[in-house]
């Protein structure tokens, strides 16, 4: 059975705040999923995650385009996947995947993109709009 633990953030700072806090569990061979529509707070979330692990003047471009990106932790590698734009789910694998999975952490958004290449063990967060404007509901699925 599946646990969730629902998180409202009334704004992208404590949104950020969420994400620090997860950023200090990390640790080599984790995945985390990040679901959630378009403007959800995917980006916002994932940068502030990665800025703990890396510093808050580490620039964390959206990988919409790249559809990867990585990051020099102090323990690991930290990759950021967005699939996005991904055209099928083998795609995954000259993104270099297989070795995140081995020796980083990895950062999924769009997770669905993955199709059957899913990973077995992963943290997954989605992120919805709440009823106000900068309201977001983050969800932790373990």
């Amino acid at each position: 059975m599946q646990q969730e633990n629902i998180i409202i953030s009334h704004s992208e700072e404590e949104t950020a705040v969420v994400a620090r806090s997860l950023a200090l569990k990390l640790r080599p061979g984790d995945v985390v999923l990040l679901r959630g529509e378009l403007g959800a707070g995917k980006s916002t979330f994932a940068r502030a995650l990665i800025q703990a692990l890396c510093g808050e003047e580490t620039i964390v471009p959206s990988p919409t385009f790249t559809l990867v990106q990585t990051y020099e932790a102090s323990e690991f590698t930290l990759w950021h996947f967005d699939l996005y734009r991904l055209n099928s789910p083998e795609e995954v694998y000259e993104l270099g995947i297989e070795e995140a999975l081995q020796r980083g952490v990895c950062l999924i958004e769009w997770p669905d993109r993955l199709g059957s290449h899913l990973p077995k063990i992963y943290r997954e967060i989605e992120l919805q709009y709440g009823s106000q404007y900068h309201e977001r509901l983050i969800t932790f699925k373990e």
